[in-house]
């Protein structure tokens, strides 16, 4: 290394000496730190909470529509199960009452379990 600085021109040594002063003073800077708030600002907040209060009162509603259908289609099904076990019962006094969708006795009118 000494040969090297040796042998370049007092010029040239200048140059390279020069160059590496600003970076030598760039690395010793005081640096400016910038925060950044993430967390937005309170209109935003309060946006968001809106939001999130408005999906949950939906979310609820549709969970009680889908359980409303779902019991709906269960207690359809359920009469095509009583009526099929009803009309094919061994007691000939039971028939299918469909407005109330239930198997009663032709003689008493109560409920037969078929």
């Amino acid at each position: 290394m000494k040969t090297l600085i040796k042998s370049l021109t007092p010029a040239l040594l200048f140059t390279l000496l020069a160059g590496g002063l600003p970076l030598s003073q760039m690395a010793q800077a005081a640096t400016q730190h910038i925060i950044l708030d993430s967390n937005g600002n309170p209109l935003s907040r309060e946006e968001a909470r809106e939001q999130k209060e408005q999906w949950d009162a939906t979310r609820n509603l549709r969970n009680k529509i889908n359980q409303r259908a779902e019991k709906q289609f269960d207690k359809a099904a359920n009469g095509l199960d009583n009526r099929d076990a009803c009309e094919h019962s061994l007691n000939v006094n039971a028939y299918w009452e469909p407005n109330s969708l239930r198997c009663l006795d032709r003689r008493t009118g109560r409920p037969v379990t078929p």
